[in-house]
């Protein structure tokens, strides 16, 4: 081991920890940090910035409050608490996860690495937090943000997309981390990776507590790194969606399939392709509905991690007619608090929200 890797190892730890103590971020999930607080918290905070997804947390934990409460929710509360997040499939495997406490582990959280990864929707970088923060357990998180600071305090180009690059940066934590505090010791790191060694711009490394025994700092590289593989160009796909009301001022709804994107919620009616007004028009009246048109409605997108949803709208007033499965009618309350509508539909939400959307 050269003289660089010696003094990150020997120093790393007492700088970062020095730096938490006076550095760190006061949240919810830390100042009550239950196992169950803080794997609602992990989950939670996939694919979500902190500041989006505390509002939704703090109403998660009042409405389901334990593990038993979760496991016991109905499906449709349960993606309604989730609405706004994204990623659902993420809040049906809490609730398998805690179907699976309940019956094997009392209603707790097993405060064992292996089993914590074998619950549903727990990966290896859930189940290290939740194990070093709330049992204790030396055992690495290892996500984005810690990725990219170990390519930058190591100085090292390797694509840390690969799993054998993984591996050895995990390796490289376990060797920094301090076997009496690896909580603390993984949230510094996260905080770290959040606040200074950022992913989106220059790293802040005049405010670094690294800076000293980071070699990206030392030679000029950090802003270069991490090194990973280019995302392949998504695919755009053209959309088009049908806001229908009755004069009673419902909306009509439908359910997607229980399978693939989106799985089981609720969205206004959408079509593929990019449909004339008539085509629109022609679709609703196959479906048994009486309609007029009434305007164009607001085109959107709406960037999935592999698709683009183009899409454009029409408005249509209708009949109260008889519809049947997965079609239903929603007033502005339902819409409010039954039906949970995906992220990829907020401008339509908002204006069905509307006095009319006519």
């Amino acid at each position: 081991m050269n003289t660089a890797q010696d003094n990150i190892h020997q120093q790393m730890a007492t700088l970062l920890l020095q730096w938490y103590a006076q550095n760190k971020r006061m949240l919810p999930f830390r100042t009550n940090s239950t196992p169950y607080r803080v794997w609602v918290s992990e989950i939670m905070l996939q694919q979500t910035r902190i500041a989006a997804a505390m509002d939704h947390y703090n109403r998660f934990m009042e409405q389901l409050p334990t593990v038993q409460d979760l496991a016991d929710c109905p499906e449709e509360k349960l993606l309604k608490l989730w609405e706004g997040l994204g990623y659902y499939s993420r809040a049906r495997n809490l609730q398998k996860a805690a179907k699976v406490m309940v019956e094997q582990y009392g209603g707790e959280l097993p405060a064992d690495y292996k089993a914590l990864l074998s619950l549903p929707g727990i990966g290896e970088y859930t189940a290290g937090a939740i194990a070093s923060i709330s049992f204790g357990l030396p055992v690495a998180a290892v996500d984005g943000n810690v990725l990219r600071v170990f390519a930058r305090l190591y100085d090292d180009h390797r694509d840390i997309l690969r799993p054998d690059t993984k591996k050895a940066f995990t390796q490289r934590v376990l060797d920094c981390m301090p076997k009496d505090r690896p909580g603390d010791f993984n949230e510094a790191l996260m905080d770290l990776g959040a606040m200074v060694c950022v992913p989106n711009g220059a790293p802040q490394c005049l405010a670094c507590p690294l800076a000293e025994i980071c070699q990206g700092f030392e030679k000029g590289t950090a802003i270069e790194l991490p090194v990973k593989t280019p995302p392949k160009a998504r695919k755009v796909q053209q959309m088009t969606v049908l806001l229908v009301q009755t004069p009673e001022g419902k909306y009509l709804l439908e359910k997607r399939p229980e399978e693939g994107l989106l799985a089981g919620l609720w969205q206004p009616l959408l079509l593929e392709g990019a449909l004339t007004m008539e085509q629109a028009k022609q679709y609703l009246q196959s479906k048994g509905l009486e309609v007029s048109f009434s305007k164009e409605g607001a085109s959107a997108k709406h960037i999935f991690s592999h698709i683009e949803w183009h899409m454009k709208s029409f408005c249509f007033r209708a009949t109260d007619s008889e519809v049947n499965l997965p079609l239903v009618w929603a007033d502005k309350t339902e819409l409010e608090q039954e039906y949970s509508l995906p992220n990829a539909f907020k401008v339509y939400k908002r204006q069905m929200l509307k006095e009319s959307i006519f």
